[in-house]
């Protein structure tokens, strides 16, 4: 099978999600220039360098009260910070539960039962008790084509990791089981590894 984006094509479901997956999913967590709160999941997410760490996650869709796109990209572009928090697979439903499309209004901590705590480098709640949260200072935002496409990028400034995860000087993935999103509304989770040597050329 081979089909244009532009053409369609014409399966029940769009399988672009399906063929780019297991993708791992950003819990971002914002507050807003009001100091009102938000928690909402994002798997066009991913770790984007070393020195110094950096992150990105993609915000795609708009939502009524927010004009050209969502809570997460409005709040960080009034305040240019957020947290990235890993989700375990015992939050599966809690992420579920944050990611509908909720009013500016809504706590999405609350809604979902998710205890908030502050970060130490930025002025913004993390996922309290998550495997880790990543604390960032926004580096730029990159409008893509498309109606309400955006990339967020941020400097990591500060990493949570629960001591449980941290095993033999490791951070130990299967610890908590990572949860991934699949296409269709279809998600995995880690609970096997293996290892392979690079070549040296």
């Amino acid at each position: 099978m081979f089909y244009r984006p532009e053409d369609g094509h014409g399966l029940p479901h769009n399988p672009f999600n399906a063929v780019v997956s297991p993708r791992p999913i950003g819990w971002i967590s914002t507050r807003a220039a009001d100091g009102s709160e938000n928690l909402a999941p994002y798997s066009f997410f991913n770790a984007v360098a070393y020195v110094p760490p950096q992150v990105m996650f993609a915000s795609t869709g708009t939502k009524p009260d927010r004009g050209d796109t969502k809570d997460s990209v409005s709040n960080i572009r009034d305040t240019g910070v957020f947290c990235v928090n890993i989700v375990e697979y015992a939050a599966k439903e809690a992420m579920n539960q944050s990611s509908g499309p909720w009013d500016r209004d809504t706590d999405e901590f609350a809604l979902a039962g998710v205890e908030r705590v502050d970060c130490d480098t930025i002025d913004c709640s993390r996922v309290a008790g998550a495997p880790a949260n990543l604390e960032c200072q926004l580096t730029q935002i990159v409008r893509l084509p498309g109606e309400a496409n955006f990339v967020i990028f941020g400097e990591v400034t500060g990493v949570h990791l629960r001591d449980d995860c941290v095993v033999d000087g490791r951070f130990d993935v299967t610890r908590f089981q990572p949860l991934a999103r699949l296409g269709y509304m279809d998600y995995t989770r880690v609970t096997e590894l293996f290892s392979l040597k690079r070549p040296e050329g």
